[in-house]
């Protein structure tokens, strides 16, 4: 399916919160559920992008539902993206990166387990680790402190975004680009 559907929940979550956090919770929730089921019902594997989308948005959503319904959108973010960057961090660790199930649906078996296929989802999970550690600062210093506005905030947030995404859209290609010109030589 894609790391663009992992990314789903997460999503919705951004594009609704200025409506209702609590919707967007659920939404987002809802949706996490839905794929995390789904891709296991045809793989019999869960992705940590789906059960960690499923745990934040759960817990968030019952936690604003039932427990403090006041939580700020800008105390949401930062919990959002915090998530979001220990799990990033969670599969570099667990020596998994986050992005290599997205990954190998896109080549052969045989690859898999090739040393520049994982080190290049190595290399792509850190950049997306960056970019949630920006965000997550960001989100930080617009909760904690009124050093950022929150229009900076997201403004910091689409933009950490927009360059992992950018670099996930070439880098792939750049590795398969150089290694046929090696090969070549």
């Amino acid at each position: 399916m894609g790391v663009a559907l992992g990314f789903a929940p997460f999503v919705i979550f951004a594009v609704l919160m200025n409506v209702s956090v609590s919707f967007a919770l659920w939404l987002a929730f809802a949706a996490a559920f839905a794929i995390g089921m789904y891709d296991f019902l045809h793989t019999r594997a869960l992705r940590l992008l789906d059960v960690g989308g499923t745990v934040i948005f759960g817990t968030l959503a019952l936690y604003a539902g039932f427990i403090q319904p006041s939580l700020s959108i800008e105390i949401v973010r930062l919990v959002v993206d915090a998530g979001l960057l220990l799990l990033a961090l969670y599969s570099l660790l667990r020596r998994e990166p986050f992005t290599l199930p997205y990954a190998r649906e896109q080549v052969s078996q045989e690859l898999w387990s090739a040393p520049g296929f994982v080190r290049t989802n190595y290399i792509v999970t850190a950049v997306w680790t960056a970019a949630f550690a920006v965000m997550t600062l960001a989100d930080a210093g617009a909760t904690f402190g009124p050093v950022i506005p929150l229009s900076l905030d997201i403004a910091i947030g689409l933009g950490a975004l927009a360059l992992a995404i950018a670099f996930t859209a070439r880098y792939p290609a750049y590795v398969r680009a150089n290694r046929q010109v090696l090969a070549r030589r």
